[in-house]
């Protein structure tokens, strides 16, 4: 049986009305609120125009994507779209399946050059880009199946990029301590990369809100094993970054 392949695709969108405060500016940021709300009349009316503009692309989306994974010719399957709360910002996040390995992959590929719907789809989206980076994935055989859940929920994507040669020493801590991590059913996925950035990790996790994941990575703390579990991984880690997602309406997983 083929695996089933997993593709993350991470954009990082076009500001609207210029750029907006990085890490650390909130002195900066603080200065510039008070200016928004002085604006002329006309410049709340271009304002506005950018934010319908920008609607109408997510529309778009809306409209595109559910078609192709509900469309049995396509071997693919939306897992999850969502756009970034914290972490680094203006942000759009998004999860695919290809059931049936690298031939799904290129079948899918080869059948989208040829579809007219699509390929507009594409050209309004690279209006609002700055960058966008692909990674090939596989799944741990271990985590959870990644299901469609209804919300709502807030969704953590935690990245860990681990040293050359200890992912499989990665994999055997983490097929021990997953158990510790169902409590309440936060586990959704974890994917390992194949093509892109290699020896790249990322575990998805849902929760309420974020007092509910404070208090479910607490819980974790006290049981037995779990500091096992931290103390043998981190010396495996050479960066690692967490995300903070907000599921789109069109995600499977809410």
């Amino acid at each position: 049986m083929a695996p089933r392949l997993c593709s993350i695709s991470v954009a990082a969108r076009r500001l609207l009305g210029g750029p907006g405060p990085r890490a650390g500016d909130v002195a900066a940021a603080a200065a510039i609120a008070p200016l928004h709300s002085s604006l002329s009349n006309k410049s709340e009316t271009l304002s506005q125009k950018k934010k319908r503009k920008k609607k109408r692309k997510e529309r778009i989306g809306e409209a595109v994507l559910p078609k192709l994974h509900l469309d049995e010719d396509y071997p693919c399957s939306l897992v999850g779209n969502w756009n970034t709360w914290y972490g680094e910002q203006d942000q759009a996040v998004h999860l695919w399946r290809f059931s049936g390995g690298y031939p799904a992959l290129m079948d899918c590929m080869n059948k989208l050059k040829n579809n007219k719907e699509y390929l507009e789809f594409r050209r309004e989206r690279s209006q609002m880009l700055l960058s966008r980076r692909n990674q090939l994935l596989l799944e741990f055989s271990f985590w959870n199946e990644p299901q469609p859940r209804m919300g709502p929920n807030i969704y953590e994507l935690r990245t860990y990029k681990l040293k050359p040669g200890t992912m499989i020493e990665w994999g055997n801590n983490w097929a021990r301590a997953i158990k510790y991590r169902q409590e309440n059913q936060e586990a959704v996925g974890g994917f390992f990369s194949q093509i892109g950035e290699l020896y790249v990790v990322h575990h998805l996790w849902a929760y309420k809100d974020l007092q509910s994941r404070e208090e479910t990575r607490n819980a974790a703390w006290r049981k037995r094993g779990w500091d096992e579990n931290v103390y043998y991984t981190v010396p495996l880690v050479r960066h690692m970054e967490s995300r903070i997602m907000i599921p789109l309406k069109i995600s499977p997983l809410q």
